[in-house]
C-alpha cells in the first residue's frame, strides 16, 4: 500500500501572481511529488468538503457563516490578507476537510500526510495571518469529541507561534498544544501554548534538532498521546522569506524524518501537514514543501506501516 497522501484539486484556486500567499504552490508541491517519481495523481485521496458541524467544534458559527458568505468586517480582511471568492472559501473547507482524511489515514495505517493544512493562526471567531479556520483544533475536537482518539498532541514546528491552536484548544487538556518557533517573529503577541519553545534568530540545523529530539523525548512519554498532528512549517528554512531560522534542506528533511520516527517509534500515529513557507520562487518552495512528503516516504518503507 502506498503512503496515504491527500490532495484537491481545489487547493490552488486562480489568485492574484502578485499576492505574497503563495496558493499556487499546493498545485505545484502536487506536481514535485508526481514528477519525482514520490506519488501517481491517481493515487492521491481527493478529500471532502468540511461541513459546519464539524468546523463548528472549533469555531464560532457566525463567523463561519459571515467568512463562507464573504461577509468578514474589514478589519477581519485586514488581519486574514487574503482576498475574498467562492473558489477560496470552498478551497478553505475544502482543505480542512483534507487535514481530516489525513487524520483518519494516519489513525488507521500509522502515516498519513497532507499537501495542504497547518492553519495555526486562525481564531475561534476571526481570522489572521493568511489563516480562516484552524484545521489542527477542528481535527483535535472532532477526533476527541467523536471518541476516535482520548489525547492528541499537536506539535507545530511552523517558524511563528502557533496562537489561533493555542487560544481555541487553551481549555481542552486531552489536546496538548506544543509550538516550537522563533522568538521575535509574527505574532507580535504571543498565546500560552502548554508547551511554548521559543527559539533564537539564525538558529541552524543542529541545534534545533537537538531541540526537536529533547522536546519529543520528554513529551511522548510524558503525554502519551493517541495521535501526533505535525505541523512542518518549512518557514524555518535558510532561504524563507519570513523565517528568521537557517535550517538548510537537509535540516528540515532530518526535522521531518525525526518527528515521525519519534512517532512511530512509539506506536503513536502521526500525521503531516506542511504549514507556512514563503518565497517568491515558488518552484524551490513546493520542492521545500515536498521535503516533508519524501522523508514520511522514507520512514514509511523503513517502519513498514500499511
Amino acid at each position: 500500500m502506498p503512503l496515504p497522501l491527500i490532495y484537491h484539486e481545489d487547493y490552488s484556486p486562480e489568485f492574484p501572481a502578485d499576492h505574497r500567499f503563495p496558493m499556487d504552490k499546493f498545485r505545484l508541491l502536487r506536481d514535485h511529488l508526481v514528477d519525482s517519481g514520490l506519488t501517481r495523481d491517481a493515487d492521491l485521496l481527493r478529500p471532502q468538503i468540511c461541513p459546519n458541524d464539524i468546523l463548528a467544534l472549533a469555531h464560532d458559527r457566525s463567523y463561519i457563516e459571515r467568512y463562507m458568505s464573504g461577509q468578514l468586517s474589514r478589519e477581519d480582511q485586514r488581519r486574514l490578507g487574503l482576498p475574498w471568492n467562492e473558489a477560496l472559501a470552498r478551497r478553505t473547507v475544502r482543505a480542512v476537510g483534507g487535514s481530516i482524511l489525513a487524520a483518519e489515514q494516519a489513525l488507521e495505517h500509522g502515516l498519513a500526510c497532507h499537501l495542504a493544512g497547518g492553519t495555526h493562526h486562525a481564531h475561534y471567531d476571526y481570522p489572521a495571518g493568511f489563516c480562516i479556520f484552524n484545521d489542527l483544533a477542528i481535527i483535535s475536537q472532532y477526533l476527541l469529541q467523536s471518541g476516535r482518539v482520548n489525547r492528541v498532541l499537536i506539535f507545530d514546528c511552523d517558524v511563528h507561534q502557533g496562537d489561533g491552536t493555542a487560544r481555541i484548544l487553551h481549555d481542552t487538556p486531552e489536546a496538548i498544544t506544543v509550538s516550537l518557533h522563533c522568538e521575535k517573529n509574527f505574532p507580535a503577541r504571543k498565546a500560552e501554548s502548554d508547551w511554548d519553545i521559543p527559539l533564537p534568530k539564525g538558529m541552524g540545523d543542529a541545534d534545533y534538532l537537538r531541540v526537536v529530539d529533547d522536546t519529543l523525548n520528554y513529551l511522548l512519554p510524558l503525554y502519551q498521546p493517541d495521535l501526533v498532528l505535525y505541523d512542518a512549517g518549512v518557514d524555518v528554512h535558510k532561504d524563507d522569506a519570513l523565517g528568521y531560522l537557517q535550517l538548510t534542506d537537509a535540516g528540515v528533511a532530518e526535522r521531518d524524518e525525526r518527528v515521525m520516527r519519534h512517532c512511530l517509534g512509539r506506536d503513536i500515529p502521526v500525521v503531516g501537514v506542511i504549514g507556512g513557507g514563503y518565497s517568491k520562487d515558488r518552484h524551490a518552495l513546493a520542492r521545500r514543501h515536498g521535503i516533508l512528503h519524501h522523508s514520511a516516504q522514507r520512514v514509511w518503507d523503513s517502519h513498514g506501516c500499511h
